[in-house]
């Protein structure tokens, strides 16, 4: 008699727990779900951010559920170079601390920095005024050239004639470039570490990118439904371009979606 009194009771409170005890479970893995794609969106809007003026580009067919690609240059630094009447010669400062003028109509091989220098690190490369169209396109090597070494206030380069002064005298350090790829499957996934290529048809494809010499990944979500990148360039009087993303987390029947957007600036 105890043990079917225990059962029925049992039975009864098993009963009464099962709908609290599976929201509980509901509510954890939507927490989870959401949280992944939060995450995963605010590291992507943190690096946007960050991009070399007029670098972003989206390729693919991006409507949520095909491969979709988005490329940008990192610029985590920079500065304004001396430019006018009264520079030291040769790669040098004066007695006063100035540096070389960057010289726009030859090839020049260093210049010197006003203010603070940037942080500089072996392997990454000088861009002077970048617009993105063909003459001043980063991506293709108009405007851009390899980092020498750098002592106070001169930073020595491979040398280069650039082809546009900027207007307030401003260059950006770049690194390699960083592509985030919804891959269609069901995973997002941020590579970097391969060479600049100049047009993005040569990473618009899972299979090329992984080809290319030093790429790394990481996977950044997994479990996605949907996923999708557009880009506007001129959002704000050409000055300011906008990224939005969408991204979709599917687990057990329940889908999470998020949508966030970040500006990049546009003017170099």
């Amino acid at each position: 008699m105890v043990i079917v009194i225990t059962g029925i009771i049992g039975g009864m409170v098993a009963v009464f727990l099962k709908a609290p005890i599976q929201q509980y479970m509901d509510v954890a893995r939507r927490a989870d779900m959401t949280d992944i794609a939060d995450t995963a969106l605010r590291r992507i809007t943190r690096d946007v951010r960050l991009a070399l003026p007029n670098s972003v580009r989206v390729a693919g067919t991006c409507d949520g559920s095909a491969t979709c690609f988005l490329e940008f240059l990192p610029a985590p630094s920079g500065g304004r170079y001396r430019s006018g009447a009264g520079g030291a010669a040769g790669c040098t400062a004066t007695a006063g601390g100035e540096g070389e003028l960057l010289d726009f109509t030859v090839a020049d091989d260093c210049f010197g920095v006003l203010g603070p220098m940037p942080t500089v690190a072996a392997g990454d490369q000088i861009v002077v005024y970048n617009l993105g169209i063909p003459g001043a396109d980063a991506y293709a090597g108009d405007n851009r050239t390899a980092y020498g070494s750098s002592a106070a206030p001169i930073i020595n380069i491979t040398t280069k004639q650039f082809p546009f002064d900027s207007p307030s005298r401003r260059f950006h350090v770049i690194s390699t470039p960083v592509s985030y790829v919804c891959d269609g499957a069901g995973t997002l996934w941020r590579y970097w570490g391969y060479d600049i290529q100049d047009a993005q048809t040569k990473t618009d494809s899972v299979a090329e990118l992984e080809a290319l010499t030093g790429v790394q990944k990481a996977r950044l979500a997994t479990s996605v439904g949907s996923c999708s990148f557009t880009y506007d360039a001129n959002v704000v009087a050409q000055r300011s371009g906008l990224v939005t993303m969408h991204l979709a987390i599917t687990e057990d029947g329940e889908t999470v979606t998020l949508y966030n957007a970040a500006h990049v600036s546009n003017q170099p």
